[in-house]
């Protein structure tokens, strides 16, 4: 299914079998493509570049598609990663966190400081991490094959 160019995004570059690799949902989703392209909030004379999901109800694209601009991209693969190494070492804690000190880490950004930190206001939280722990255990070989291709497509950029 061919990605819509008529609509205020304008994709560039694109992923029109997303269906088909998206994870545990691959083959039955309705989450049809991914594109890189013109934002569709552009204002005349200043252009953004924008990912964006492209859904598809089986009728038409639906407006729960996503657009992010593309450093929230990459500060969402940021705290994936951030959360991943958290929980490599969480075993350590009795509650898979210190809930004395919940903040994961301070990664410098711009000047400041984006801090990750485990959601202390989720009154679940202590059950709720678990299952998290165990949904990315779930997942660690599909998750791992992304950040190995994240990986070397990052050294091959040269970062």
């Amino acid at each position: 299914m061919k990605i819509p160019t008529t609509l205020k995004h304008k994709p560039v570059v694109v992923i029109e079998n997303y269906e088909q690799v998206d994870g545990r949902y691959a083959g039955n989703t309705d989450a049809k493509g991914l594109s890189l392209g013109l934002a569709q909030w552009n204002d005349r004379g200043k252009v953004d570049i924008s990912a964006k999901v492209w859904r598809y109800t089986g009728e038409k694209w639906s407006r729960q598609s996503e657009e992010l601009p593309m450093h929230r991209v990459l500060d969402l693969a940021i705290l994936i990663c951030r959360s991943s190494l958290h929980f490599q070492d969480a075993y350590r804690y009795p509650k898979l966190y210190d809930p004395e000190n919940t903040t994961i880490d301070r990664i410098g950004l711009q000047g400041d400081a984006m801090s990750v930190a485990v959601c202390e206001e989720n009154p679940m939280i202590d059950s709720d991490i678990k299952l998290f722990a165990q949904a990315l255990s779930d997942d660690g070989e599909m998750i791992g094959e992304r950040l190995r291709v994240l990986s070397r497509l990052l050294k091959e950029m040269g970062y």
